[in-house]
């Protein structure tokens, strides 16, 4: 199995309305392209960090392929709706990770 990590910082003021967002409407949409089964949203448990709060999103996929073709396939439109709807309110990183 693969996990597909999203970071992100978010800043506090808008912390509300994007978490419903992600909940509502990106989330969902990542997994309506199939490549994906499951995921989980955790929100990062740190020291007081200022002005942002960060979550970890995880998508589970069946094999690399998945992954590939989302990446390729689907990742840059959900990515732009993202940063255009967050624009300089966010951070993000990623990562693949495999379960050994």
């Amino acid at each position: 199995m693969l996990l597909y990590n999203v970071t992100i910082g978010i800043d506090r003021d808008i912390e509300g309305e994007w978490l419903e967002w992600m909940q509502q409407k990106h989330i969902p949409d990542v997994l309506k392209t199939g490549m994906f089964h499951s995921y989980k949203l955790y929100r990062i448990l740190d020291e007081e960090n200022g002005e942002t709060i960060s979550y970890s999103i995880q998508y589970f996929a069946k094999t690399i392929d998945d992954v590939l073709n989302y990446l390729e396939n689907h990742a840059p439109a959900l990515v732009e709706e993202h940063r255009l709807r967050y624009k300089n309110k966010h951070v993000a990183f990623r990562t693949l990770l495999e379960e050994v």
